[in-house]
């Protein structure tokens, strides 16, 4: 899907459009105008990422009230744009609605528009050709069958399971996957749902593709997409042995009294990566049984600190990595609800001396025929000749590491290979305390 084809969430055009109370909204101005001291329209625009005619209103109601009041023109404004002001009660507002609630700032998404702007950007209608998924594994050697079990996982948007021996590239793949994707998608800044604001963009998870800048000095700006949102990549999240599961709930600031998505609700549109499954505190089965909803129905179950629950969309691709055979770690029912098995195995001697011979050009460490020969035929008969994708790359900068402190030149020799090798694995022996 090219990025065009993600339609655009349009921006608001009138006050009552919203899907927000005016208290709510009202509020939020007053919290940013006390923290932010925006005087203007333009500026106050800005800070709550709104067309300036709904801010207009959203002022003029503040007036009404007796918050607000018009302070003249500025000299120093070039637009000569009218300033405003919080009158004594508009303070005394503000510090009230800070004392329930700091969150100021951009204008949440209600949930249930928000909900409608991820169908029309679904990972589900994201098409991923051959030629897309090759090129962006890289320099990864990978079996043909291998690609053609991924191929039809990944354009399924649906749960992949990849297992096997470790090293051999699982991670890679992952993050091959998430750069196949390629083309962008609106994540909002914050959503509300019950008057809760949850705040979703996060500039560590989502890499911002452009902003959309208008001319302040326009009275009638004309915007190509609700600024709520920020143009991203699709989103990748990426977690290892640190997962737990109350990382997949919603984080509340007691202090703040604001709410953060969990992981997997800034994944959405993106991929979920838990790799190192087994590894956590958790077991598997609990972490998996943890998906079932999301993965079986699209949707997940977050609940406030008031112990109300709510859903959320769940249009996320869940990639879980193990070095575990999956009977180990699941049962039959967690196994059914993920879509796609697929077995990671170690490369074949040919795949393995491929991978070799790119290493080693990369890092221009000079080949040698009989250090080769050394290596296949006297290190790994030591090991059930069981190579590994992480190998060769170990094993060659081992060896410039040694080049290095000895002066020597990068060129492989016995002697090298048996110095990396020997760093490689470490000897079963009792240590004597």
């Amino acid at each position: 899907m090219e990025p065009s084809a993600v339609m655009a969430p349009p921006p608001p055009k009138r006050l009552d459009e919203m899907s927000l109370s005016s208290v709510f909204m009202r509020d939020i101005m007053l919290k940013t105008i006390f923290r932010k001291n925006a005087n203007t329209v333009s500026e106050l625009a800005k800070a709550v990422c709104l067309p300036m005619g709904i801010t207009q209103e959203l002022i003029d109601l503040g007036r009404s009230q007796g918050l607000m009041e018009a302070m003249g023109t500025l000299s120093a404004n070039a637009s000569n744009e009218m300033s405003y002001q919080l009158t004594d009660s508009g303070k005394a507002r503000a510090l009230d609605a800070l004392s329930q609630s700091e969150y100021f700032g951009p204008m949440p998404v209600p949930l249930h528009l928000y909900a409608e702007q991820v169908k029309r950007q679904s990972i589900r209608n994201v098409q991923i050709t051959r030629d897309q998924l090759v090129g962006a594994m890289g320099d990864l050697v990978l079996p043909e069958n291998l690609i053609a079990h991924l191929g039809p996982a990944v354009g399924s948007g649906r749960s992949i399971l990849m297992y096997g021996p470790p090293g051999n590239g699982k991670s890679s793949i992952s993050n091959g996957i998430r750069d196949a994707m390629g083309d962008k998608i609106y994540v909002p800044r914050a959503i509300e749902y019950s008057g809760q604001v949850i705040s979703v963009y996060d500039p560590i998870v989502h890499s911002a593709a452009e902003s959309a800048e208008d001319d302040p000095s326009r009275l009638r700006r004309t915007t190509r997409f609700d600024t709520r949102y920020v143009l991203c990549e699709r989103p990748t999240v990426i977690t290892g042995g640190e997962l737990s599961l109350d990382m997949l709930d919603l984080v509340y600031n007691p202090t703040a009294r604001t709410y953060q998505a969990p992981l997997q609700l800034k994944a959405t549109g993106g991929i979920f990566i838990v790799d190192d499954l087994g590894r956590q505190a958790e077991p598997p089965q609990k972490l998996v049984n943890r998906w079932i909803v999301p993965l079986e129905e699209n949707k997940d179950i977050l609940a406030l600190q008031s112990g109300e629950k709510f859903e959320v969309p769940f249009d996320t691709l869940v990639i879980f990595s193990t070095n575990f055979h999956p009977n180990e770690i699941f049962d039959k029912a967690a196994l059914r609800r993920i879509f796609f098995k697929i077995k990671i195995d170690g490369p074949n001697q040919e795949d393995f001396l491929k991978i070799f011979a790119l290493v080693a050009r990369k890092r221009k460490m000079q080949l040698d025929e009989a250090s080769l020969v050394h290596l296949l035929k006297t290190k790994y008969p030591t090991i059930n000749n069981v190579y590994a994708n992480y190998q060769p790359i170990f094993l060659i900068d081992q060896m410039i590491a040694v080049c290095d402190f000895e002066g020597l030149p990068y060129k492989m020799t016995p002697e090298l290979v048996d110095r990396a090798w020997a760093n490689m694995f470490v000897r079963d022996e009792k240590i004597v305390k």
